[in-house]
């Protein structure tokens, strides 16, 4: 009868009493934790701080009015007052506009809001210095909003048009009291009898201009207000990453690499050799194929059971399993090159470096300068454009897709190439996974 292998035994108390489980286990462990709280809270502890170049366009429509013989044009003077402000130099990038380009913009993810002057601007705080009645109609400012581009970003640029159409109001007020002063110390030199403002009046006066918010792009009411486009990138990165860790196990397991636990129940195939050019290869085939389905499935629980807002259905399925296939890929490139830590590595690049800096909730303009750095090639942002084009801008290839394909066909090359370069190093080295160590002694009777 064959004997069974002969396995050195030990006890729980002396597992634990190794330093080397414990100093491995906190080093790893704590690093991690240190990483993500640095990495996720820097990016989103001070957005109104680290606000930098925020594009938000402003609209003169107002077509003017004349006073006093001349023409006057109110807005062009409230939309000049808007751009230089001091405070928000460096902070905001205004875009000049007509309404229509405005609207352009903000379809192509280029602004994320508006502040428009209306075209009866003028005319309407001429009438309201000529009008005496208790109840004047205030001249209006609009502000178009666009949580299509991001419901965070979207809600700064409204803060920042609010302040700008306050401020403005302000000065307007302080002019127009001015005005009514001068009117009424003229009729009163003339020997007219002028009433005071009413408090009514005083209080419009103070802040005469009202400020209308729309939505300047639509975005449908299935649309998470501009989230469902991070959560549904989410997906298809952590399919990738994910699914690259499955892939990469049952390779080993079908090799005979890993035993295969169930339960109470363990099996192992025998051993056969595969170089590690080729085990990269199957997993990269492998996740080729099953990324087509579980794009497939992503959508259909998505767009099929839940209900979210989504068109161009067809782009949506390949854009995904493209996505999903560079990610794992990614994930089976570090898996082949570096062991064991691969999974962690992985993490941190494709989620603990990649979510801060995808201005998926915070924009990348209220982010600190690392992270926009980070922005421009870690593959979550890169995919984040995709799917928010394909979601919320008609596909149009402006809006980002056409970036995404770009960044995401190349991190898929870049890929590809790191992991057969070494993969083929390690085996022209002979460095081989399927390599024996010498079984330690065991020791002999007295």
């Amino acid at each position: 009868m064959a004997s069974s292998p002969a396995h050195a035994r030990t006890s729980a108390r002396h597992l634990l009493r190794g330093r080397r489980l414990w100093v491995a286990s906190t080093v790893v462990i704590g690093l991690l934790s240190f990483l993500l709280s640095l990495l996720y809270l820097g990016a989103n502890s001070n957005p109104a701080g680290a606000m930098h170049d925020l594009p938000i366009a402003v609209v003169n429509a107002d077509r003017g009015a004349v006073h006093g013989g001349r023409q006057l044009n109110l807005g062009a003077q409230i939309t000049e007052q808007v751009a230089a402000a001091p405070q928000l130099r460096g902070k905001v990038t205004w875009k000049r506009a007509d309404r229509a380009e405005a609207k352009r913009l903000m379809g192509e993810n280029k602004a994320f809001g508006a502040l428009v002057v209306p075209e009866d601007f003028s005319a309407s705080v001429l009438g309201l210095a000529a009008k005496g009645d208790t109840s004047p109609s205030r001249p209006t400012l609009e502000i178009l909003t666009n949580p299509a581009a991001g419901s965070f970003g979207s809600n700064m640029a409204e803060q920042v048009d609010r302040a700008a159409a306050h401020n403005a109001s302000v000065t307007l007020g302080k002019k127009l009291g001015q005005q009514l002063a001068q009117q009424a110390a003229r009729a009163h030199a003339a020997g007219k009898h002028v009433a005071a403002p009413s408090a009514p009046e005083r209080l419009l006066l103070a802040d005469p201009v009202e400020v209308v918010v729309a939505q300047g792009h639509h975005l449908g009411s299935h649309s998470g207000y501009g989230l469902t486009a991070f959560f549904y990138t989410l997906v298809l990165v952590l399919g990738g990453m994910l699914g690259a860790n499955v892939i990469h196990m049952q390779v080993d397991t079908a090799l005979g690499y890993a035993a295969k636990d169930l339960g109470p129940f363990r099996t192992a195939e025998p051993v056969r050799h595969l170089s590690r050019t080729r085990h990269f290869l199957v997993g990269c085939a492998l996740m080729a194929g099953v990324s087509l389905v579980t794009s497939a499935l992503a959508m259909a629980a998505a767009v099929g059971i839940i209900g979210i807002d989504a068109s161009h259905l067809v782009l949506l399925w390949i854009f995904g399993a493209g996505a999903t296939m560079a990610m794992g890929c990614t994930a089976l490139a570090l898996l082949a090159v570096l062991g064991t830590p691969g999974p962690l590595v992985s993490m941190l690049v494709l989620i603990g470096l990649a979510i801060p800096s995808a201005g998926a909730t915070i924009p990348l303009q209220a982010l600190p300068s690392f992270y926009r750095f980070l922005a421009e090639f870690e593959p979550f942002r890169q995919v984040l454009d995709g799917v928010r084009s394909i979601l919320y801008f008609g596909a149009r290839l402006d809006a980002g897709l056409a970036r995404a394909w770009t960044m995401t066909g190349v991190g898929l090359a870049l890929s590809l190439l790191l992991g057969l370069g070494l993969t083929r190093l390690y085996d022209r080295r002979g460095l081989h996974r399927t390599a024996q160590l010498a079984p330690a002694a065991l020791p002999t009777a007295a």
